[in-house]
């Protein structure tokens, strides 16, 4: 539990100085980091005392503890704090911020790193793919899922020791595509890092930084976000676009066997669409997968 946490639900427990400081801390957080304990004191008008006996009920070292806490929470989540409610922004903001960050990212990644990469994909025995948290982990299934239809036998993983497990039985002859909208997983860099250990080539689709870094070929991306706290980030359509760019240059390096792939699927799902919903597949372009 964070402190900010910890002085919220402590609140009606503390003894009544302090109580008083941890008002005044939850009222001017920004403050109460930089503040003296002497002008803690005076603006709560408690002693000093009062102020040590908080931090110890809260589990700090010392008020210098408290502190740094405070600091350091202040710093993460300033845009998540204050009681002020926010102002509903209109429906085609959604849509201006998927432009913003597309926009952002068009021309970031080269052609010459795409068609190596495509290469190293298609000639691989195995592609593991890895990506954690919401962003990475969803796409991640969706690059599997883009590229087991073009004969490329892929898995996706997102559980951590599956991601060390799976990366520790790579050979040389193994790709691995490593997802971080960060660009800072600590599971997603260890895994990438024991499969380039064992010889695997990695491609990685993240901003600049460490895991950028374990990669033979980087595919940047950009992230930008807003303090609007209320709308899901933006950045993983740049990381969705760099991997339809991956699979579509897939596809036409391995055209020869993705597209009869492509006709397996695409008849079997008109049929099932044909025979459960009634509908008509010769006359619409239905996609490859709903």
């Amino acid at each position: 539990m964070d402190i900010i946490d910890k002085i919220s639900q402590g609140m009606g427990h503390f003894s009544p100085a302090e109580q008083k400081v941890a008002k005044l801390i939850l009222s001017d957080l920004h403050f109460a980091a930089r503040a003296s304990i002497d002008e803690l004191a005076q603006r709560a008008q408690v002693s000093n005392a009062s102020i040590t006996r908080l931090a110890k009920s809260l589990q700090c070292d010392n008020v210098r503890d408290l502190k740094l806490q405070l600091a350091k929470s202040t710093g993460v989540g300033e845009r998540f704090l204050g009681t002020s409610l926010v102002e509903r922004v209109n429906i085609s903001h959604v849509y201006s911020s998927i432009e913003e960050i597309l926009h952002l990212n068009a021309g970031l990644i080269e052609e010459q790193v795409v068609q190596q990469a495509c290469d190293a994909i298609c000639s691989a025995r195995h592609c593991l793919i890895y990506g954690v948290g919401g962003g990475s982990s969803m796409l991640a299934m969706e690059c599997q899922n883009r590229l087991f239809r073009l004969d490329i036998l892929s898995n996706a993983h997102s559980d951590p020791m599956l991601m060390r497990m799976t990366a520790s039985t790579i050979n040389k002859s193994d790709v691995v595509i490593s997802l971080s909208i960060s660009g800072v997983s600590p599971d997603v860099i260890d895994a990438t890092r024991i499969a380039k250990e064992y010889g695997a080539v990695v491609i990685a689709i993240c901003p600049e930084g460490e895991l950028c870094a374990l990669a033979d070929f980087h595919l940047p991306i950009k992230t930008q976000e807003s303090d609007y706290i209320f709308k899901p980030s933006a950045a993983r359509y740049a990381m969705m676009a760099a991997v339809d760019i991956l699979s579509s240059e897939v596809a036409m390096k391995n055209q020869r066997r993705s597209k009869e792939k492509l006709r397996r699927l695409k008849m079997q799902l008109d049929r099932h669409r044909n025979e459960a919903c009634g509908a008509d597949p010769v006359d619409k372009r239905f996609p490859l997968g709903d």
